[in-house]
């Protein structure tokens, strides 16, 4: 009785995010398809390399494509087989939120964040680097963030960079690991090619669904 209870306030909790407003055709609120996965869109908050809320983000709300919500559903049940658990740093991302880090990079004086996320990177190099870009793949709402995280400590694997560091030990064959943020990385790398996504080799934690839904369109609808 108390697991059914449990599973149905999952369920009223999941219906609850449908509510929020009227998706475009194709698209969903993750947690409809995968009620247990864990969320912490770094752009809704303050801890993300801009120091500030980001436009467009209004909730704690993960939106993706009808398509990469099954995928990762997949990834999610295969890895709750070993008490793991996928943690969401970003996924869809309105037109509105890309232009907000344009004119934040364009602005040298605004570095608050530098020392926990760009080091040694110098902010006009950015655009040069690629780590800011005028289009992004998360606009087209099959393109996620993620991490790998303890079920029962909810604790983040140790991959051997933080989400967002713009730098070397963020691409995906990085060298220079220890042994557990190797085998960590790998992981991740594997459940999600299993599952129909592949990964930029300059993030270990972006992943694209192969054979997006909407290959050439940027959304812009807000999060919320």
């Amino acid at each position: 009785m108390k697991n059914k209870i449990l599973l149905l306030m999952l369920v009223l909790s999941s219906l609850s995010f449908a509510q929020n407003q009227t998706l475009p055709e194709g698209f969903v609120y993750a947690k409809t398809i995968i009620p247990n996965i864990d969320v912490e869109l770094r752009y809704y908050s303050t801890h993300n390399f801009v120091g500030d809320t980001i436009t467009g983000y209004h909730a704690n709300t993960l939106i993706v494509s009808k398509a990469t919500a099954k995928a990762l559903k997949k990834v999610q049940d295969e890895l709750s087989d070993q008490n793991l658990c996928l943690r969401v740093y970003d996924a869809y991302r309105p037109q509105r939120a890309v232009n907000h880090f344009i004119r934040w990079a364009k602005d040298l004086d605004d570095t608050c964040m530098k020392s926990e996320f760009y080091p040694e990177v110098e902010k006009k190099r950015l655009f040069g680097d690629g780590y800011i870009a005028s289009r992004s793949g998360h606009s087209r709402g099959s393109t996620v963030d993620l991490t790998i995280i303890d079920a029962n400590t909810m604790e983040p694997l140790d991959m051997g960079s933080p989400f967002d560091f713009f730098g070397e030990s963020s691409w995906t064959a990085h060298n220079n690991l220890t042994t557990v943020q190797k085998k960590n990385r790998q992981l991740l790398q594997t459940v999600m090619k299993k599952h129909g996504f592949r990964n930029y080799p300059k993030e270990w934690w972006h992943f694209t669904l192969r054979g997006e839904p909407f290959p050439k369109t940027f959304f812009d609808f807000e999060v919320k």
